[in-house]
């Protein structure tokens, strides 16, 4: 069954989505500053309910179904953007970003992702409709991303040490100034045009953003094989990230249990597209080039419920292990307090769920006076 939408909404969608884009990036423009928790609350609540409701108007216009794939796939591309959150962490600690900047580092990056990931896509659609046999390397390319996400070995900081070839390539040929000139890329040093380190890190988040489509691609073509509905739900999922860095804050340390439901989830669609290219096989040396009639079809609303449950989990596990950690702690600085030498013991409960996730502690926050 193929998705038939009116071409009025389908072009009218795309419209709407990229002019709230392109006001969202002339705002952050205009005036750059850092966002309260309030006002990145309210962005993410208004995002998430435009996507809700584009799922309301899928299901008016092409049924439940499709419905259903659109929030199954967007809450999929969701899950793995919160995890680029984390690598965006570190490459704004790494470059030493100024706080007050970083809502035009995290745009551009929103913007190369969209890029990438639409060219990703129509790639993606144009194989699937020539060769269907690809759902087995679709299939077999998840299950080993989920392997890697969920016993990353070096985790996000391997990510982040992918990107230092790009980094040193650009030292090598281009000049680049020893600080940062407010959101420039351009600068001016004792009379001579050098580009800013914002060049380095608008490079290293095209990187980042470059292997996370590698991986989130094949993902939501597990779910749906509509180009339209995979650039949608990519396009609201990226949409309102930049307040989400900022809203979440420290809770990103928390989580230290997300990857392990990223995980959980890249397996069953992995899983999921194995089955389906065994029920429409075509390739002769695997059952004589029949269909294999029992290899079962995975349904949208078995797959949204399954990631939901995984994210519900991942999250509760790991806000109850950080709340566990934080009562350790106290105890620790109780102990230390009376004497006991435990303060090193109080340091490491501290720390350990950034360990766990290979991250550093959140930004912190800027003086008083800059905060405008």
């Amino acid at each position: 069954m193929d998705l038939d939408l009116p071409v009025w909404f389908e072009i009218g969608s795309l419209v709407v989505l990229t002019l709230i884009l392109v006001a969202d990036l002339l705002l952050i423009l205009k005036r750059p500053h850092i966002p309260s928790t309030r006002e990145s609350t309210l962005w993410v609540v208004f995002y998430v309910t435009l996507a809700l409701i584009f799922a309301g108007l899928m299901w008016v216009f092409a049924g439940g179904e499709f419905a259903g794939q659109f929030v199954a796939g967007w809450l999929t591309e969701y899950s793995l953007s919160i995890d680029n959150l984390f690598v965006f962490v570190l490459i704004m600690s790494q470059f030493a970003v100024p706080r007050r900047y970083q809502q035009e580092v995290l745009m551009v990056g929103i913007i190369i992702a969209l890029i990438l990931r639409g060219l990703f896509i129509l790639a993606g659609a144009a194989i699937i409709e020539q060769f269907s046999w690809v759902f087995y390397i679709f299939g077999a390319f998840l299950v080993w991303t989920a392997w890697r996400q969920a016993f990353p070995g070096g985790d996000h900081d391997s990510d982040v040490k992918q990107e230092s070839f790009i980094v040193r390539l650009l030292r090598r040929t281009i000049d680049i100034s020893d600080h940062y000139d407010g959101a420039k890329i351009r600068t001016v040093v004792n009379g001579k045009k050098m580009f800013t380190p914002m060049i380095i890190v608008f490079a290293a988040i095209g990187v980042t953003d470059l292997l996370f489509a590698i991986d989130s691609i094949p993902a939501i073509f597990g779910i749906t094989q509509s180009p339209f509905i995979v650039f949608t739900a990519n396009l609201f999922a990226l949409m309102g990230l930049r307040q989400l860095y900022f809203l979440l804050g420290d809770l990103l340390d928390r989580l230290r249990y997300l990857h392990y439901g990223i995980a959980f989830i890249l397996a069953f669609i992995g899983v999921k597209l194995v089955f389906h290219a065994m029920h429409v096989n075509e390739l002769p040396f695997i059952n004589g080039g029949e269909h294999i009639e029992w290899a079962p079809e995975i349904s949208t609303w078995m797959s949204l419920g399954v990631i939901i449950v995984a994210m519900t989990v991942a999250t509760i596990a790991s806000l109850v292990a950080s709340r566990k950690e934080a009562k350790a702690a106290d105890v620790a600085a109780g102990a230390a307090d009376d004497g006991l030498g435990a303060e090193p013991a109080a340091e490491a409960a501290a720390e350990s769920v950034a360990q766990e996730k290979g991250t550093p502690a959140s930004v912190e926050q800027p003086p008083a006076h800059d905060a405008r």
